[in-house]
């Protein structure tokens, strides 16, 4: 059986490298890190996981890979941080196969009016401190893509969402 390559972006702060362990033996997998220093933090996990990856400096607004490269292509609590999120749902479309899978998880504004407004009031700090967005809403963004919503989940008082959708062949 062919292995499948995915490439991954994951922004958690102090914790770059920490999904690793999540995915499956057999997959190769190809990850993008803006931060030299949090890049470094995620080689040495990779290292210490003993996991075989290939992790890279890099913009997800401006991807160093050829089109359709990947099968997968994994982004978790990233858009919410991305300047230009359309930007990079475009260069994540570009990247994968036709067929090819896009896994998305991230924060996004509630559901529940009392905890938008307290996001709301949040981001009015963390936007200006560390470009952190919690009321982005990414599935308009993967649908103007041109993918093809396969599942969507909302947790966490609808807070956070989960979206699996296909690059159409």
């Amino acid at each position: 059986m062919a292995s499948e390559r995915s490439a991954g972006y994951s922004k958690l702060p102090s914790a770059p490298g920490r999904d690793l362990h999540y995915y499956p033996d057999g997959v190769t997998i190809t990850g993008i890190e803006l931060s030299p220093g949090m890049l470094a933090i995620a080689v040495q996990r990779a290292a210490s996981l003993g996991r075989d990856v290939d992790l890279r400096e890099g913009d997800a607004e401006d991807l160093p890979f050829d089109d359709a490269a990947f099968d997968t292509v994994v982004c978790a609590l990233s858009l919410c941080t991305i300047p230009r999120p359309v930007a990079a749902v475009s260069e994540m479309r570009r990247v994968l196969r036709p067929g090819g899978r896009l896994l998305l998880l991230d924060h996004i504004a509630s559901t529940w009016p009392p905890l938008y407004a307290a996001q709301w009031l949040v981001e009015q700090i963390t936007i200006r401190t560390a470009g952190e967005h919690f009321t982005r809403r990414q599935l308009p963004l993967v649908e103007a893509a041109g993918f093809q919503i396969v599942e969507t989940e909302r947790l966490k008082a609808g807070t956070v969402e989960r979206i699996h959708a296909v690059k159409p062949i």
